[in-house]
């Protein structure tokens, strides 16, 4: 009887410990399993909506400068990078041919000037002929025959045909001359504007044909110390913002990669243009954005990462945007906004699988419908949702208009992964 008394009191107090120990090592076992939230909280300060892009620096303008006559290259007094300014000489073509033209012109221009002179002569020869035969008749009328009378009167009017002639020589004459002064003066190449010579495509003893096409010998770039484009391509879907911030004269902010560190922060939208393109299905338009180049960082063929400024706030609360893409499991939610996770999963499927047979109306409502979200934080063992309004967006956070969400909240982000 004692060794059961003994056993029984053993065993009680053993049941008794497993009683007090049960609760604690389910609290354990439940606390090691409870989900471990990455979170982050609603901050205020300034937000920027923009929209990025890349593009290429260029020159506001490219003037070619070429040749309109042809023989080899004799003197070459600019090269690449120097300055120009208008009318200044660039380079000459072999002279010899052409100043042996504007002399051969010449002196058949004086030729027939001389011809003029001879014709002017002739022709006063004649008409005093006429003026005497005319007073012969008057004084005898039989003195002169009307045949030996005609025949004076048609040589007068001969030699002042000739004389026109001669005339009309002398004009194709001095053309003529004109002509090859003119080519003459185009061996002499000149530039047309003020500006940087950034391409040169000849060399001294180079031949140039420019009988059938002008060839092409240097490229000057005007006022490039002044200021520089950028030409951007943008999605179509980003076309309405930029041309929104155009109206708004917002800022284009870029960097290049000479100069990685450096913010250049004065560009504006000069023009978007309405030549589209389309590469892969995906349709681009041309955005040309002005920039100045004081300080000349800015080179030709320059890549350009673009962030084209859409509007900015200040002081505004913002929402991390992981908050925004955090989608919680489903066992983690608390039962009564599960039914919130039910429309979510129902809008998807309806945007996938009816996308293409929404009319107009529908696609702009839903797309309305969009600043409307959840937010998710930790209550306990479960997430509880918090509707809220968002507006404008950058890459790391998004306005909040409206909702039930105060700094202290702690936004959930994503779940930690658990060590093993």
């Amino acid at each position: 009887m004692k060794t059961v008394a003994m056993w029984t009191v053993i065993l009680a107090v053993i049941g008794t410990a497993i009683g007090f120990s049960v609760k604690p090592i389910r609290d354990y076992i439940a606390e090691r399993n409870r989900p471990r939230w990455k979170t982050q909280s609603m901050v205020v300060g300034e937000i920027i909506q923009s929209v990025n892009s890349t593009g290429k620096v260029e020159p506001v303008r490219r003037v070619s400068v070429g040749a309109s006559v042809s023989g080899p290259i004799s003197e070459l007094k600019v090269d690449f990078n120097d300055p120009v300014k208008e009318g200044q000489l660039m380079a000459k073509i072999d002279q010899r041919l052409y100043i042996a033209s504007v002399q051969r012109d010449q002196a058949s221009l004086r030729t027939r000037q001389a011809e003029v002179a001879r014709a002017a002569a002739m022709f006063e020869q004649a008409k005093n002929e006429e003026r005497r035969g005319m007073e012969l008749k008057t004084v005898k009328s039989d003195f002169i025959s009307e045949a030996e009378l005609d025949q004076i009167k048609f040589m007068r009017m001969t030699r002042d045909a000739e004389l026109q002639i001669a005339k009309m020589n002398v004009e194709q004459a001095q053309a003529q001359l004109d002509n090859s002064q003119a080519n003459l003066n185009f061996t002499e190449i000149r530039s047309p504007c003020d500006g940087i010579v950034i391409d040169r495509k000849i060399d001294i003893g180079q031949t140039l044909a420019a009988q059938f096409q002008t060839p092409e010998m240097f490229t000057v770039a005007p006022a490039m110390d002044k200021k520089m484009h950028i030409y951007a391509s943008v999605d179509e879907a980003d076309i309405g913002l930029i041309a929104r911030a155009q109206k708004q004269n917002q800022t284009v902010r870029f960097t290049v990669d000479a100069y990685p560190d450096e913010l250049f922060d004065q560009g504006r939208i000069l023009e978007v243009r309405l030549s589209s393109k389309e590469e892969q299905n995906v349709i681009t338009y041309p955005v040309i954005v002005e920039t100045p180049n004081s300080d000349m960082k800015l080179l030709p063929g320059m890549t350009a990462s673009l962030s084209f400024q859409i509007e900015r706030k200040q002081n505004v609360q913002k929402i991390p945007n992981a908050a925004l893409r955090f989608y919680p499991p489903r066992e983690r939610v608390h039962p009564d906004d599960q039914k919130i996770l039910d429309g979510n999963e129902e809008q998807k499927d309806a945007v996938a699988d009816s996308a293409k047979m929404m009319s107009a109306d529908e696609k702009a409502q839903a797309n309305r419908s969009q600043i409307s979200r959840h937010v998710w934080v930790s209550d306990g063992a479960f997430l509880r949702a918090k509707a809220i309004k968002i507006g404008v967006s950058d890459n790391r956070y998004t306005e909040l208009l409206s909702g039930d969400v105060s700094e202290n909240d702690l936004l959930v982000v994503g779940e930690e992964l658990k060590k093993k």
